[in-house]
């Protein structure tokens, strides 16, 4: 053991850097799009406030009063197919299926100055640029990227709340930065509310950006500061002709002034530049004020050595990175690590570097003991991700119940988060998932917080009648098709939820909010119709609705789902799901059918996110409501065909390629999937203590946890075509029943699999 060994402090702290791998390396190839995944390259850390990318394109969220389909490409800001890159901003979602930020866009170009960004055809017309692939180089931390047009190299590095750019221009007297207001993903005419700039000095400017999209009322603050004098500077403004704009006229605020205030404003930043030289620039967010900002960047960015702060971003990512240790090919090693970066992207810090954080009531508040966070994208991530951090980041997963439980107290409408963005919630998706996220954290002992107080909230959030069909469902035990486009995904949600939350009552010993809400965990069988065996909307009359098609995803009452896959929909009971569905020889023949099926173009070429990729047989992997069915089979007497789907899905979805995801990675539930079922075990139902077993496709995996315990998972005579399990150890004991605790986890061990090619019947 390590602490036996006596050795000198230098000695001591190269051996501790060699036993750490350089994992970085393996999240190089798919850390930008894919078909349907709205991820990004560029530059962050593990959970930063800054997300530094770069942005491809701009289109406008609306075309002639109209949605912009085409919008939808652009959810991430960056699409690898396209020739020419328009900037680099400094907020980002990944991997998304809506999407907002995109915040201070900034381009540095030389010759003529341009302040439009031109378009695709004609990028010499305005200040993008072209580039290629050949000439860009994507790594956990740093990005770095040849802009054509104007022989500039441009380099992205970044810490939690900096992002840090380096750009290396040609000889000129004529090189310039731009910083664009008006810049933004999912734009359109009025997003902008208002900018302000400050030109402090030669070096340093300040400033803000409101916006109102996604996130309704949103407010970010910034400090940026260059390595070197600027000659001069200005701004042109687009703002349409207000009635009324004081007496501001007196002054050219065009040309070398220092405060800038409107809603569409474009800055300068001119410079001479020998070639070769190199213009940095520290650019600080704060959701505060512009002092803050600069406290920010004052803390964690002192200097300008570049190298430095990437080193550090890199070394950070390779310390989370190696909390799992894996042994597997390397298409499989590049596919785990790129799903653990982007587990680690989101949800993002929303606090400054002196705990402050703006609240849902738009006041200032202080986080005293955590880290409050936002991006909480609850629909996706309460499946798998918010379960993988209760193994990996126990720590953060305690903050982030903290941030949902002061999110609930600022709120004005008493509610848990339902999709947390930016001191907003956005109300994106349904349910009501936060519960399920604080009932399985409270259950294997993460959260360290008043678990009372928190079960109060899960209540007060579930009990809220005027949201989303929430009063039928209370009253009638589900939502009539008549009163909503989602009942049926509604009811069922809500009944899972209401599940977890008679979890905790139950742990609490809070018997009769557990009494009530196992009741209502039961409604999802109001919403089974037994005559056709599916999911299916019903009438506020009682009766089924009749123009009924389980393979259609539009107009059946379900979101981003058709009946066969919601049908299954039952994670918290499948024992009373394959009861009503006929037993257990039944239930694994309609498995077999949904994952054999033919599928049809008609019913999905209108849903944006899924493509035939995204798609095995019927059984729709691209979107979140079906993760856990091959798990099913685990509840039949035909589990080994749960086994070989798993597998088909590792491989079939997942792909060490720059399109390799079948779907939206959805703030990373997408990848914690994939982690999951790699090792072998998954979380079926969140809010239990118990992870289903599956087919391990690692040779074997070691989980650093942070009680300095280890978890091994280890597969014996695993390879592609050894995908059965014949026999698990638990620490030298055979499981009989497909299951392991989170216990058996976070008390260290070692996990076997017997594999062969032969499925155990």
């Amino acid at each position: 053991m390590i602490k036996k060994v006596i050795l000198p402090c230098l000695l001591f702290s190269s051996f501790m850097a060699f036993a750490q791998q350089n994992l970085v390396q393996y999240v190089k190839p798919i850390i930008g799009t894919s078909k349907m995944g709205h991820t990004y390259p560029g530059a962050t850390v593990p959970f930063g406030a800054v997300q530094l990318s770069p942005e491809t394109d701009t289109l406008s969220y609306e075309v002639n009063g109209k949605y912009n389909g085409d919008v939808y490409k652009y959810c991430a800001g960056y699409k690898y197919e396209d020739k020419t890159i328009t900037g680099f901003s400094h907020t980002h979602f990944s991997g998304t299926g809506h999407s907002d930020l995109g915040d201070f866009l900034i381009m540095p170009t030389q010759g003529k100055l341009q302040l439009n960004p031109g378009t695709a055809d004609n990028p010499k017309g305005g200040y993008r640029s072209a580039y290629s692939h050949a000439n860009e180089q994507v790594e956990a931390g740093y990005y770095k990227v040849k802009l054509d047009d104007d022989n500039i190299i441009a380099e992205l590095t970044a810490t939690n709340r900096v992002g840090m750019h380096q750009y290396t221009f040609p000889k000129s007297d004529q090189s310039h930065i731009i910083l664009d207001l008006m810049a933004g993903i999912y734009n359109y005419e009025d997003k902008t509310v208002w900018t302000y700039v400050r030109v402090v000095n030669d070096t340093l400017i300040t400033g803000y950006r409101q916006t109102n999209g996604w996130a309704r009322t949103r407010t970010v603050y910034f400090a940026m500061s260059f390595s070197k004098p600027f000659k001069s500077y200005g701004r042109r403004s687009y703002d349409a002709k207000q009635a009324y704009r004081g007496f501001w006229g007196k002054f050219n605020q065009d040309q070398n002034f220092p405060e800038i205030a409107g809603k569409k404003i474009k800055m300068f930043f001119d410079f001479d530049t020998q070639e070769g030289e190199k213009v940095k620039i520290k650019f600080a967010l704060s959701p505060v004020s512009q002092e803050n900002a600069l406290q920010n960047m004052r803390v964690e960015i002192s200097g300008w050595d570049f190298e430095k702060v990437k080193a550090q971003a890199q070394s950070t990512w390779n310390k989370e990175l190696n909390k799992i240790q894996v042994s597997t090919s390397n298409d499989n090693k590049i596919n785990f690590y790129t799903a653990l970066y982007h587990a680690f992207i989101n949800p993002t810090t929303y606090t400054d570097i002196n705990g402050e954080y703006k609240g849902l009531d738009q006041g200032i508040h202080k986080a005293e003991g955590f880290t409050n966070y936002t991006t909480f994208s609850l629909w996706d991530t309460y499946r798998a991700l918010h379960p993988f951090f209760n193994i990996v980041q126990p720590v953060r997963s305690n903050d982030m119940v903290k941030s949902m439980m002061a999110h609930y107290d600022q709120s004005s409408l008493k509610m848990l988060p339902i999709w947390s963005h930016y001191a907003n919630d956005n109300w994106c998706m349904s349910g009501y998932h936060s519960v399920s996220v604080l009932s399985d954290a409270i259950i294997k002992g993460t959260y360290n917080g008043d678990a009372n107080k928190a079960l109060d909230a899960c209540v007060t959030t579930a009990k809220h009648r005027d949201y989303e069909g929430i009063g039928y469902y209370m009253d009638k035990g589900y939502i009539p098709a008549e009163r909503s486009g989602v009942s049926v995904s509604n009811t069922l949600e809500y009944a899972y939820d209401d599940w977890s939350i008679a979890q905790l009552a139950k742990k609490l010993n809070r018997m009769d909010v557990y009494e009530e809400f196992i009741k209502r965990s039961n409604n999802w069988r109001n919403n089974y119709d037994s005559g056709s065996g599916f999911m299916r909307p019903r009438l506020a009359d009682g009766t089924f609705k009749k123009a009924f098609d389980p393979k259609d995803t539009e107009g059946q009452g379900f979101i981003e789902g058709n009946s066969w896959n919601y049908s299954f929909f039952v994670p918290h009971d499948p024992a009373s799901l394959i009861e009503v569905m006929g037993g257990k020889k039944k239930f694994a023949a309609r498995l077999d059918t949904l994952f054999s099926m033919h599928l049809p173009d008609e019913f999905f070429a209108h849903t944006e996110d899924i493509t035939r990729e995204g798609i095995i047989g019927g059984y729709v992997h691209g979107n979140e409501p079906a993760h856990h069915v091959a798990y099913l089979y685990n509840w039949t007497d035909e589990v080994y065909k749960g086994q070989a789907q798993i597998r088909h899905i590792l491989n079939m979805q997942y792909k060490p390629t720059a399109d390799g995801l079948g779907g939206n990675d959805d703030c990373g539930q997408m990848s914690a999937w994939y982690m999951f079922s790699a090792m072998g075990f998954y979380p079926v139902a969140p809010g239990s203590d118990v992870y289903s077993l599956g087919s391990p496709l690692v040779n074997n995996a070691i989980i650093n946890l942070e009680n300095g315990k280890t978890f091994t998972v280890e597969a014996i005579k695993q390879s592609d075509k050894n995908v059965y399990v014949q026999k698990v150890m638990l620490n030298g004991k055979e499981i009989t029943d497909h299951q392991i605790k989170h216990l058996d986890i976070t008390n260290g061990g070692k996990l076997t699999f017997y594999m062969s090619s032969k499925p155990k019947k």
